[in-house]
């Protein structure tokens, strides 16, 4: 156990586990300053801050699946007659950063805890895995069905990916904090990761146990800031042979956005696309969403 426990060496970091006796391996996460720097670009809804803080768990739950580096993760929602036109979250290498876009007026009608369906309409969530060469770019799309987007991604690991999976996110929000915290526990069967998934099945009895025991997790242990995410990992599989647990990255705000960057963007695109891009004073305006910036080139420090 951890005595007098530093928080920061609690919060805003994400652990990999397996337990190899039973194939399976797991993801834990918990976000506190990070999302609230990243919540604070906007000044969001209660209802848009829950759900981009359930959307920011998830991204970095699944982006700690990822292996190599410069890989990255994104969450996108398509929608289509929701109060929600856009949702963009994307993990890479620890960093994270998250987005929504909203009709306010529309929300106002809506509860404190509405719908998925009342937010999104007839919405999908694609979820995007872009690895290094050769392996390159995988894409899966799901409904946004449920009551959650946590229920939405792990009903697509179970039925597009075939890969048992039980997830769980739970969110505490006070006036001057946010903290959400996430489980992610997959069935590997014939071997640890990296290894071909055979016979997969969801009621295998070494499945079973394990996914009795994670679904077992309470919301106030994943957003406890206290409580080290290793002992609550002892708690809820201490009765496997052996759980062993890695230290992840540790996430940050990663908004990407900079001059230098938002210049070589620019560069990319032809000399008539540059020319329309320019207002009545010579300067070309690029607004970053994810971090509410606004940046302002001179056309004429560009190289045409």
């Amino acid at each position: 156990m951890v005595e007098d426990p530093n928080l920061s060496t609690l919060i805003d970091k994400n652990l990999s586990f397996s337990i190899p006796a039973k194939h399976c391996r797991g993801r834990a996460v918990r976000l506190g300053p990070v999302l609230e720097d990243i919540l604070s670009a906007h000044n969001y809804p209660l209802q848009i801050r829950s759900l981009l803080a359930e959307a920011m768990c998830l991204t970095a739950l699944l982006g700690a699946l990822l292996k190599e580096e410069e890989a990255q993760l994104t969450l996108q929602a398509q929608t289509e007659s929701g109060v929600i036109s856009l949702l963009a979250c994307d993990y890479k290498d620890g960093d994270v950063r998250g987005y929504i876009q909203f009709d306010a007026e529309r929300l106002v009608s809506q509860p404190l805890e509405p719908s998925l369906m009342a937010l999104f309409g007839k919405g999908y969530l694609a979820i995007t895995f872009d690895h290094p060469e050769p392996r390159g770019r995988s894409q899966g799309i799901v409904p946004l069905e449920g009551a959650s987007l946590a229920e939405a991604v792990q009903n697509y690991f179970m039925q597009s990916e075939q890969i048992p999976t039980v997830i769980r996110v739970a969110l505490d929000v006070e006036d001057d904090r946010t903290v959400v915290g996430g489980l992610l526990v997959q069935h590997l069967p014939d071997g640890e990761e990296g290894k071909e998934r055979l016979h997969v099945r969801m009621n295998h009895p070494e499945w079973e146990h394990v996914a009795i025991m994670g679904s077992s997790v309470q919301p106030e242990e994943l957003v406890n800031p206290v409580l080290p995410l290793e002992d609550l990992l002892w708690r809820l599989f201490s009765e496997s042979d052996e759980v062993r647990v890695l230290s992840g990255k540790p996430l940050v705000k990663g908004c990407r956005c900079s001059e230098e960057h938002i210049r070589d963007v620019i560069a990319r695109f032809p000399k008539e696309d540059k020319e329309d891009m320019v207002d009545a004073d010579g300067k070309i305006s690029i607004d970053c969403a994810f971090c509410n910036r606004k940046f302002t080139i001179s056309s004429a420090s560009l190289n045409n």
